[in-house]
């Protein structure tokens, strides 16, 4: 028995000139660095500073507890989209397991997730660019860097796969010579001009482990669930990449050493040379450390590393969102005409146009909350719920996929660890991530506000259902009538 072929679209009118099927155009080392720089974005560059100020130094904990429990998404994903090379994304495996109705709700909650982390994204870009021209509406750069990414996904796959390598070389070199910056920093007593100095004792001070009680560290687990949204990327690009049989399992593999590097180590150096009480929520404590270094010249270079990642970031978030779209509207969850592909690039552009609206839209909002932060914050909940909800539905389906096809997990040469133990005590760890939300005012209001999404889902579906039901009778009648 094997899992049901996912439904495939026939071209109709104007798509027949067009090519149907994405191109196989990333290869392995665009797939690494991608997922690289996936585990790299503007929730570590920029929220790090907010998740430091209520946690202390327990942000260590919290990011190795969250990284460890998307490492097994991750592994959940990666074991059952390896199952069917035809797989395109993760919704087509949640839509074989768990249903349309199931795929739906996913399929576009992961897309609005990634809408809205652009949307954060750009936001951040403008803050980046205001250290700069202090005066400078934050706006005007989100706009532009938004369209410049437009450009970059209209070009070719091929194009986003180059973007994303120079992105995520940028940021690899640039936190890899942070850490070594501080460490020597550490190691030579450095001392700041405001009379701080570089010294373990910074991390080790039972003070600042938890400095505001298991409140604070529990208010730290939102914004590192959103830093590591990215990583499941690996999940799209299923259908543009060359041999993913070799590729997702090597890419998945290095996940946890690159925590252990990108989040772990930098934190520590930032926490032992800055010291907690001199983080700043509001701005990017990767800039903090060398402005209080009093190195002015290297603190504007990792300014412009943090823009470079945000870019990044929302790179991924447009061309995710435009596959996301796609696939929805190839599956007929929505209007046939995200599914049109561009003749020569074959690059869905009217899913990649309609996702850049929306994110326009959203961007647009930094007219009525120009406070770069409080925006940031807002709009990193919604997606950091949202993907929770996409990273739950991946492991229901991984359970279902266990019950119903055990001989292809036998055959598997890549296992989940743990396998259904280990994915129950995700899905609760992950439902105790979404209850502490209600602690605190900032991720409550976003919190309450995600029914309303589902409920004008719900009410799609039965739309949705309706017209196609009226198709059919109408289809019988006719071809009764002839």
């Amino acid at each position: 028995m094997t899992a049901k072929q996912p439904p495939r679209s026939r071209p109709s009118g104007n798509e027949q000139s067009a090519p149907q099927t994405l191109q196989r155009g990333l290869s392995e080392r665009h797939i690494q660095l991608i997922s690289l720089g996936g585990a790299i974005g503007t929730g570590l560059f920029m929220g790090a500073g907010k998740t430091i100020a209520v946690s202390g130094t327990s942000i260590l904990i919290t990011y190795i507890v969250v990284g460890f429990f998307m490492y097994m998404v991750m592994r959940a994903m990666g074991e059952v989209l390896l199952t069917r090379l035809d797989y395109r994304s993760f919704a087509d495996f949640v839509s074989d397991y768990l249903g349309p109705k199931a795929s739906f709700f996913l399929g576009w909650s992961y897309w609005l997730s990634w809408v809205v982390t652009c949307i954060a994204d750009v936001v951040v870009c403008g803050g980046y660019v205001q250290y700069w021209w202090p005066t400078l509406s934050p706006w005007i750069p989100a706009l532009f860097a938004l369209a410049l990414l437009l450009a970059f996904n209209l070009l070719s796959v091929k194009m986003f796969g180059e973007a994303e390598f120079w992105f995520a070389i940028i940021k690899v070199i640039a936190i890899i010579a942070l850490i070594l910056t501080g460490l020597w920093m550490i190691a030579t007593g450095w001392t700041s001009p405001d009379g701080v100095q570089a010294s373990p004792g910074n991390l080790t001070d039972p003070a600042v482990f938890m400095p505001h009680g298991v409140v604070g560290f529990f208010a730290g687990f939102q914004i590192a669930i959103f830093s590591y949204t990215g990583i499941e990327l690996l999940g799209t690009m299923t259908a543009e990449t060359k041999t993913p049989e070799k590729i997702l399992p090597r890419a998945i593999r290095a996940i946890p050493l690159r925590i252990i590097i990108f989040y772990v180590l930098s934190m520590v150096v930032i926490i032992a040379v800055t010291s907690w009480q001199h983080v700043s929520p509001d701005t990017s404590p990767f800039v903090t450390l060398f402005d209080k270094a009093g190195l002015p010249a290297a603190a504007a270079l990792i300014n412009f590393v943090a823009l470079t990642s945000a870019m990044s970031s929302a790179n991924s978030g447009v061309y995710s969102s435009t596959r996301m779209l796609y696939g929805l509207s190839v599956e007929k969850h929505a209007h046939r005409q995200f599914r049109i592909l561009s003749r020569v690039t074959a690059i869905p552009v009217r899913s990649l146009l309609f996702s850049c609206f929306c994110m326009l839209s959203g961007t647009l909002l930094l007219f009525l909350t120009p406070n770069v932060m409080t925006l940031f914050t807002i709009v990193s909940t919604l997606a950091a719920i949202l993907v929770i909800y996409s990273w739950g539905m991946i492991l229901v389906a991984y359970l279902v996929y266990r019950r119903r096809q055990p001989e292809l997990h036998e055959q598997s040469t890549f296992k989940m660890p743990g396998g259904r133990a280990m994915c129950w005590l995700t899905l609760l760890f992950f439902l105790f991530s979404l209850v502490i939300m209600v602690f605190d005012a900032d991720t409550r209001a976003a919190l309450c506000a995600m029914p309303v999404w589902f409920i004008l889902l719900a009410i799609f579906w039965r739309l949705t259902l309706r017209r196609r039901q009226a198709r059919a009778r109408q289809s019988w009648q006719t071809s009764i009538g002839s």
